[in-house]
C-alpha cells in the first residue's frame, strides 16, 4: 500500500519524504486555509513547492463546482508540474471533468466518495484515484473501511485500473484496516503514519539494549 500525507504543511511533508515512506501529497481547500495560505498565488506557489519536495502524485482540488470552471483550474493546476493530479468533486459535473482530464492524460483523483456507485462512476470515466472518506462515514456511524473494502473487491472483480485511495484517515488502526480490505494508497496525517513506529515492547527493549551497552562502557 502506498502512503499519501494528507496536508499543505511543507515541514510535515519533508519529515514525510524524509523517512523514506512517502508516496505523493493529497490537499483540499480545508488544509490550505489552515496553512493560513489566500488568494491564487499562494495556492499555485505552495502546489510548486510541494511538487520540488516530493517524487510522487501531488492531489490538487479544484474550488470550481461548475464543469467549466473545473476545466479551467484544473488545467492551470495540471500545468504547473507533471506531479499534480487535478483533484475533482464526485458530481455530475466531476464526473465530466473526469472523462476531460483522462482523454488530455492528466491524472486525476475524485473525492468525496462515500458509496461504491459513486467509485464505479467515477472510475469508468477514468479517474486515476478514487477518494472514499473513511473518517466522515465513521462519524455517522457507517463503516468507512467496509466502503474501501467493498470498493476494492468491485474493481479488482471488473479489472477496473483505478486505484482506491482512502482518506479522511483519522488514526493509525485506520491504515492498519485499510491494510487489511486491500486499498491501494491510504492519505493520511503523518502523526498516524509515525504511530505505526509506537509498539511499548520496541520501547522496552531498546532501553534494555541502552542499559546493557553502558555497562560495558
Amino acid at each position: 500500500m502506498k502512503f499519501f500525507i494528507d496536508t499543505a504543511n511543507l515541514e510535515q511533508i519533508e519529515q514525510a519524504q524524509n523517512m523514506g515512506i512517502l508516496d505523493g501529497v493529497t490537499t483540499n481547500p480545508s488544509l490550505m486555509a489552515k496553512e493560513g495560505i489566500k488568494g491564487k498565488e499562494q495556492i499555485m506557489q505552495r502546489y510548486k513547492d510541494i511538487c520540488n519536495i516530493v517524487d510522487g502524485p501531488v492531489s490538487a482540488e479544484v474550488f470550481a463546482t461548475d464543469y467549466d470552471g473545473m476545466i479551467k483550474e484544473g488545467e492551470e493546476l495540471a500545468a504547473i508540474d507533471p506531479k499534480i493530479t487535478v483533484k475533482l468533486p464526485c458530481t455530475k459535473d466531476g464526473i465530466r471533468a473526469v472523462k476531460y482530464f483522462k482523454s488530455k492524460n492528466i491524472a486525476t483523483n475524485c473525492t468525496l466518495i462515500f458509496s461504491v456507485g459513486q467509485a464505479l462512476l467515477a472510475a469508468k470515466a477514468g479517474a486515476t484515484f478514487v477518494s472514499p472518506f473513511v473518517g466522515r462515514l465513521d462519524d455517522i456511524c457507517e463503516d468507512g473501511i467496509s466502503l474501501v473494502g467493498d470498493i476494492v473487491k468491485v474493481f479488482r472483480t471488473y479489472g477496473l485500473k483505478t486505484q482506491v485511495l482512502a482518506a479522511s484517515i483519522r488514526h493509525t488502526n485506520h491504515i492498519l484496516k485499510c491494510l487489511q480490505v486491500g486499498a491501494d494508497v491510504a492519505t493520511c496525517p503523518l502523526k498516524a503514519i509515525e504511530g505505526l513506529l509506537n509498539h511499548p515492547l520496541t520501547d522496552k527493549g531498546l532501553d534494555i539494549f541502552i542499559k546493557d551497552a553502558a555497562k560495558m562502557q
